[in-house]
């Protein structure tokens, strides 16, 4: 009986998309029609440098677009998509649309960046499964050994963090091509060090024959790009992450990846919706995440809290926290172009079209970022956008995942930025620390010793410490 119904379910499902009479599409535009997406925006608009007033109106649109609650009416549901980041058919259609392990997930993007306001942090209930090892299948098991579990970082600052990463790969890029260059001039090999706003990520070599060893590199890809976003540093742009999520979290489709041009059809996943999102619909999502204020440190009203926080921000640098947690890192421009330059095929790119810039220098929060005497801006993030290994075998509690990501090794992660964690409890890449204290215990490999010397502090240095990260909040 099973197995006959599902072929009359997918029947059905045809023929509720097929069958809208006039007056039924009608009521679908009606103010009171179950849909989230009464308009698209059109990408065509949005060239050049974006005013303040035109910015705001984009914005308004992305964040709309991220608390809306999609429905089947928008295209929710990818009946015949899997949560691949490449486009893959499904082999038949699932038993259920929502599903924790495989997506769907959620009905909106605020479902999960809450707390404490829209754009920021998830607890440990909506918790995400990241299956990357299964880009290309057909992916519908609920076994969690088949899947990582991943709890939901904040986007507060997100752009400010996707313009630190684009400058810090063009810096490695430009190293590259000087160090081939000189290779080939001097007709000897060159080894140069891979350094940018201060970070070192290794060394190469190269050839004159421009062969290069890339044995040496650390903490980022091969290719030399910083991938900023998701604990793993494998998402190159808020673009990206966004087309990826309305996919698998959603099943909504982003023509830029889904549509014609890539696949050959605008109804990819065939639940008999063309064109869910367009790209105006990602630039607008994009540009409420780039503009989102980053967070702040807060000075505490209790004075007792203000000479602790003040003790713990010392002892954060005396045990070497700082040396990946670094405090700030140096920004040239905020223009954040989009498209950016780094994305590769599947998410639209800044040589397709004439994009737009969103300068973020026109944001109320803006005026209140630090410059150094070079002019730069320095975005205190508290991390430095490079992989780390982050257990051994004595503590390896936060390697606990059964799957590599990317190629990225199960016990490696980028360094989670601080800023912001004193207010997106729980903590650790799966949401299962409670306190900062147990997630700083819970530190191996490269990070060992500063744990180490963590653990060694009196109860009342400890005590600051944890005082001082206190301070680093989300702006509510």
């Amino acid at each position: 009986m099973r197995q006959m119904m599902k072929p009359i379910h997918a029947l059905l499902s045809a023929l509720a998309f097929s069958a809208l009479t006039p007056a039924m599409a009608d009521e679908m535009n009606e103010p009171w029609a179950e849909r989230a997406i009464s308009g698209h925006v059109d990408q065509s608009t949005l060239k050049g440098r974006l005013d303040r007033e035109t910015l705001d109106a984009l914005r308004d649109k992305g964040e709309t677009l991220f608390g809306a609650k999609f429905t089947e009416l928008d295209g929710a549901g990818r009946r015949m998509a899997t949560q691949a980041i490449i486009p893959t058919k499904r082999k038949r259609p699932p038993d259920l649309e929502f599903q924790r392990i495989a997506g769907m997930d959620a009905n909106s993007c605020s479902s999960c960046h809450s707390h404490p306001v829209i754009g920021g942090a998830g607890d440990f209930t909506v918790n995400v499964f990241v299956n990357e090892g299964f880009v290309n299948a057909d992916f519908d098991t609920v076994d969690p050994q088949f899947s990582n579990e991943r709890n939901t970082n904040h986007l507060m600052g997100a752009g400010l963090v996707e313009l630190l990463a684009r400058e810090m790969t063009a810096d490695l890029h430009r190293i590259r091509k000087e160090t081939l260059h000189t290779a080939r001039e001097t007709g000897e090999p060159v080894t140069a060090n891979l350094v940018t706003k201060g970070i070192s990520f290794g060394r190469i070599t190269a050839e004159p024959d421009g062969i290069l060893d890339i044995a040496k590199i650390e903490g980022v890809d091969t290719d030399l790009v910083i991938r900023p976003f998701s604990q793993k540093g494998v998402m190159t742009s808020l673009r990206q992450f966004g087309v990826n999520a309305m996919n698998q979290h959603h099943g909504m489709q982003a023509d830029e990846r889904f549509g014609t041009r890539w696949t050959g059809e605008a109804d990819f996943d065939e639940d008999g919706h063309d064109n869910e999102l367009t790209e105006g619909d990602i630039s607008a999502l994009t540009a409420w995440q780039a503009t989102l204020p980053p967070p702040i440190v807060m000075v505490p009203d209790n004075e007792r809290w203000r000479e602790a926080a003040a003790k713990g921000g010392a002892m954060f640098d005396t045990i070497g926290c700082n040396e990946c947690h670094v405090r700030a890192l140096p920004l040239k421009s905020l223009d954040f172009t989009d498209p950016g330059p780094f994305d590769a095929a599947g998410t639209l790119r800044d040589a397709e079209i004439d994009g737009a810039i969103y300068d973020l220098s026109l944001m109320d929060w803006a005026k209140d970022l630090e410059t150094n005497d070079k002019g730069e801006y320095l975005i205190p993030t508290f991390g430095d956008l490079k992989r780390h290994v982050i257990t051994d075998r004595q503590v390896a509690a936060l390697g606990n995942e059964l799957l590599g990501q990317r190629f990225v090794e199960r016990n490696e992660f980028q360094t989670s930025e601080l800023w912001g964690i004193g207010s997106t409890a729980p903590y650790g890449h799966r949401g299962d620390f409670t306190t900062l204290d147990g997630v700083i215990r819970a530190h191996g490999g490269e990070a060992r010793a500063s744990r180490d010397a963590y653990i060694d502090l009196s109860d009342t240095d400890r005590s600051a410490l944890i005082a001082w990260l206190k301070t680093l909040v989300i702006p509510q």
